[in-house]
């Protein structure tokens, strides 16, 4: 394994153990979904450039604009969350609650 493919899948990692252990605000588990898929976005791209295959290059730009659709949704639930329960804490919100 390259220096750069551990260091992608070393900011997945670090990424997705953020996402599991930090939970108490909808934001703080937001940036770590984006930083999960900007490692992934990197080292799909390298694999690209390594393999050499005209036909997936354009995969890298098709996770990078799922990327920015997960980011906007993202961003407007956290505005709803805000504007309806005043806060952004992701204990405060119940699924039983309407």
């Amino acid at each position: 394994m390259t220096t750069a493919h551990f260091s992608f899948s070393g900011a997945f990692v670090l990424g997705l153990v953020g996402l599991a252990f930090h939970r108490a605000h909808l934001l703080s588990a937001l940036l770590c979904l984006e930083g999960m898929m900007l490692s992934l976005f990197m080292g799909f791209s390298l694999w690209t450039l390594q393999t050499g295959v005209a036909n997936f290059s354009a995969a890298p730009m098709l996770l990078l604009a799922f990327s920015a659709c997960e980011a906007s949704a993202g961003l407007a639930l956290l505005v709803a969350t805000a504007r309806t329960h005043g806060t952004d804490r992701l204990q405060s919100l119940s699924l039983l609650q309407c």
